[in-house]
């Protein structure tokens, strides 16, 4: 069965760049992103690679523990990072795993049979403290995943994880959000007392709230 959002993330054991990781161990307490690469020495997983290598400050200020996954060797890695440092400029500093056996693969469901037998789209998963899915995205292998996107959707869920908002269309980090449908006017009041912009009463706009 497909992983939906909500779901528990399944744990498992895996080697990896940085040793043996335990999923669960791994990303206790934490929220993470697990995203799979279709294979090893290839130009697109590269590119992808390098960038969010680049973007692990990004990652660590908001802290979410990123896991990338191979269904190659983990001895192929170790060649493949160099190329990555080579050609994107920036070392791999991340666990990547080595599914040599696909079984995680075949656990988030990464592998799709009309697509390909045995290599996984990009697909990518952001799970929560809880464990819990709460974001999968997939890209077909020839298209290039955007990571930036990633960012701004974890802004969003840690924010609305938080306050009683959501995001509106394009929405990042700063600008503003909608109160909740959930909530009701009185309690929007105590929430927050410095009152919305309403252009329809089911469109409460407010500043982003602050930790």
């Amino acid at each position: 069965m497909a992983i939906l959002i909500g779901d528990t993330a399944p744990d498992f054991t895996a080697d990896s760049t940085e040793g043996p990781i335990h999923f669960y161990d791994y990303i206790d307490g934490h929220w993470a992103v697990l995203f799979s690469h279709p294979k090893n020495f290839t130009p697109v997983c590269t590119t992808e690679l390098g960038y969010t290598a680049k973007l692990k400050p990004e990652f660590d200020k908001r802290g979410v523990k990123v896991l990338g996954l191979s269904v190659d060797k983990l001895e192929d890695h170790g060649g493949w990072a160099k190329d990555i440092e080579e050609t994107q400029g920036t070392a791999l500093n991340f666990p990547l795993l080595a599914d040599t056996k696909g079984e995680v693969a075949r656990l988030y469901d990464m592998i799709h049979p009309n697509a390909d037998n045995t290599l996984t789209v990009r697909s990518v998963f952001v799970i929560g403290p809880d464990k819990k899915v709460k974001l999968k995205i997939e890209y077909p292998a020839s298209t290039g995943r955007n990571f930036d996107e990633v960012l701004r959707v974890i802004d969003s869920l840690q924010l609305t994880a938080n306050h009683s908002v959501a995001t509106p269309v394009n929405w990042k980090n700063g600008e503003d959000v909608i109160i909740a449908s959930s909530l009701s006017n009185d309690a929007a009041k105590e929430k927050f007392p410095n009152g919305w912009k309403e252009p329809k009463p089911y469109l409460r706009i407010v500043p982003q709230p602050r930790a």
